[in-house]
């Protein structure tokens, strides 16, 4: 890769600056599945208030906002709901950043349609780097940026994850939000690693299954297939943390959190035939949604 690239380039140069070819054709397969993802789903929710997401949701349904179920007015109150639950999981995610100031610079590895980047400027001020093998998910992420007058703070680039153009040691804290099962988890972890500094806070939220179910379940390779992902187990996280200087601070486990999320998205018209597969997996106790917090040394 070439890294030839000025620190201010790095800063201030649009998405297209650094565009490297797909590392794997594996890699170009989910570039390619990205950029022809024609699902609603993301889109309608983040038709609620400019908020693009690519992650799920946590939190309690609020049953009493969505009112009656035959009302006309009932689905678009439950598209808001599951979408308050996108964003409630990402202000989790923010929550365990540590403090983060306006002169910072955080990394969003995978930053689909740049919504956690939005929310993460909108609580610190900071700047936002996000990365994406889509062009397609990277030219929306900085138009609406653009829309929102932060785009000399927010900026996504297509890039691989796993070999970024940032500076050694420059981000204050890191993340993945629901996008570490397209990579190698060692690759990815000496990433992060290298672009953080030294005392700096990694954070993920992540589908895993989980090892004492014995192998992935049937559940779980459902879920691979339909995401053409590779869903790592909670025991392949601390490893490979481990071994890449990311102390683990804090794990919290989210996954019952998650279920009224599922059980609610099951109900609506955004159902894309995946939902079964996450509610069983996660009441059957084969698949977890955790977050992890690592503090880089």
């Amino acid at each position: 890769m070439d890294r030839s690239v000025t620190d201010t380039e790095l800063t201030l140069a649009p998405a297209s600056a650094f565009v490297p070819a797909p590392a794997t054709p594996y890699q170009g397969d989910i570039a390619r599945y990205w950029d022809h993802e024609a699902r609603p789903v993301n889109l309608r929710l983040g038709d609620v208030d400019g908020l693009y997401h690519h992650h799920y949701g946590i939190g309690d349904v609020d049953h009493a906002a969505l009112g009656d179920p035959g009302d006309e007015a009932y689905e678009k109150r439950l598209i808001a709901e599951l979408h308050r639950l996108e964003s409630a999981q990402t202000d989790v995610l923010l929550d365990h950043l540590g403090p983060i100031g306006p002169g910072d610079t955080l990394v969003d590895a995978g930053c689909g349609r740049g919504g956690s980047m939005v929310m993460a400027h909108q609580r610190f001020g900071c700047t936002v780097e996000g990365v994406t093998l889509s062009a397609k998910q990277a030219e929306f992420a900085n138009r609406r940026a653009r829309e929102l007058d932060i785009d000399g703070s927010v900026r996504a680039r297509v890039c691989n994850m796993l070999g970024t153009p940032f500076e050694t040691g420059r981000a204050a804290a890191s993340w993945n939000n629901e996008s570490s099962m397209y990579v190698d988890l060692h690759d990815l972890f000496a990433e992060h690693s290298r672009v953080l500094a030294v005392g700096g806070r990694y954070v993920t939220i992540t589908g895993c299954w989980n090892p004492r179910y014995g192998q992935p379940s049937k559940w779980v390779s459902q879920i691979n297939a339909h995401f053409e992902c590779n869903i790592h187990s909670r025991r392949e996280y601390m490893r490979a943390m481990a071994d890449n200087r990311l102390v683990p601070q804090t794990v919290v486990d989210l996954t019952a959190a998650t279920l009224p999320y599922w059980e609610a998205r099951a109900t609506s018209s955004l159902v894309t035939g995946i939902e079964e597969a996450f509610i069983n997996s996660y009441k059957d106790g084969s698949f977890q949604y955790l977050l992890i917090a690592a503090d880089r040394v």
